[in-house]
């Protein structure tokens, strides 16, 4: 690992200050994924700017929702009383992630910018464009079965690890970011960017800027997780599914899906939620939603068993609302 300076702040405009005086700077927390990139190699920083005693760490529900702040540990967000009954596929999709150490130390704002888990990118030996732009993509040929087979581009096909992300983006939630031009609110479903020609960036956060809170309106709906990996612990996702569901008189009021584990970023589907709103619950309307997900997928060597264990996944995680044929 290379030498680094290393500060602490107090405030978030001072956090902000810090990090825009010395390019090359970074915030840190838990330090969950930041410090193993670091001594991969796969990421490098001047300083360290240490933003562990900052006021950002609380988590509030009201009747509009609920405010999460970005410093706050996924095992308290997990373990809060009001995101345990208000919304169960939050807490159950951060308890699906890590192990209770990384849980007890990683934050709400260092998972959402967590890096993708593709060994290539973590391999400095390997070629890969989200590493070192212009180098090439040895997934693309290589060994690809834990990447996407949605929203990749021909320079990258690494999926987003994040369950928390998931979760989020079936809720509609905002980030809310300040930087040196001040406060500004992203929805989730645009905060994570495709690779594109520029599979290096990963987010529209700016330099500088800071995640101070996550905010997520109250829904109106039942919700659940759903992940499907190869161990029972400590494992990412091969495919994984979160669904917000408003079921009124056996049929579909309105219906939010989110993807893991099949898309470079976390994937929503219009397409499979049009499928269903409006319909009856039955497993014929979720097949014909799960063909809607997957028809423009690209799947490659060792990756096309998710086209069909996606869709497995989505009945099996909806069908118990509705059941028949």
């Amino acid at each position: 690992m290379k030498a680094f300076g290393y500060s602490q702040v107090r405030e978030p405009a001072e956090a902000v200050r810090a990090a825009r005086q010395t390019p090359g700077a970074a915030f840190i927390a838990g330090g969950t994924d930041l410090l193993n990139l670091m001594r991969d190699g796969a990421q490098h920083h001047d300083h360290l700017v240490d933003i562990n005693h900052l006021d950002l760490a609380s988590v509030a529900d009201s009747s509009k929702g609920l405010r999460i702040g970005g410093l706050a540990r996924m095992r308290h967000v997990a373990e809060h009383r009001s995101v345990r009954e208000r919304y169960p596929v939050l807490a159950e999709a951060l308890e699906a992630s890590a192990s209770p150490q990384v849980r007890n130390m990683a934050t709400i704002g260092g998972n959402l910018l967590q890096r993708t888990r593709c060994g290539y990118f973590r391999d400095a030996a390997s070629a890969c464009n989200k590493r070192a732009p212009g180098s090439g993509c040895s997934a693309l040929e290589g060994w690809n079965r834990g990447h996407a087979v949605l929203g990749g581009s021909e320079h990258c096909i690494a999926t987003h690890p994040s369950d928390l992300a998931v979760a989020l983006l079936a809720l509609d939630a905002v980030v809310h970011l300040l930087g040196p031009d001040g406060p500004r609110q992203v929805p989730v479903d645009g905060f994570h960017l495709r690779p594109g020609n520029a599979p290096h960036v990963d987010t529209v956060l700016r330099p500088a800027e800071l995640i101070t809170a996550v905010e997520v309106p109250r829904p109106a709906a039942r919700s659940r997780y759903l992940k499907l990996r190869d161990r029972a612990t400590f494992e990412f996702a091969v495919v994984s599914i979160a669904a917000v569901v408003d079921l009124r008189g056996g049929r579909v009021r309105d219906v939010r899906l989110a993807f893991g584990g099949i898309g470079t970023t976390p994937w929503r589907s219009p397409e499979a939620e049009a499928v269903l709103r409006g319909a009856p619950l039955t497993v014929d309307a979720i097949e014909r939603a799960g063909r809607a997900l997957v028809r423009d997928a690209v799947p490659r060597q060792h990756n096309g068993f998710k086209v069909e264990l996606v869709q497995r996944a989505l009945v099996e995680l909806l069908s118990g609302w509705g059941g028949s044929r």
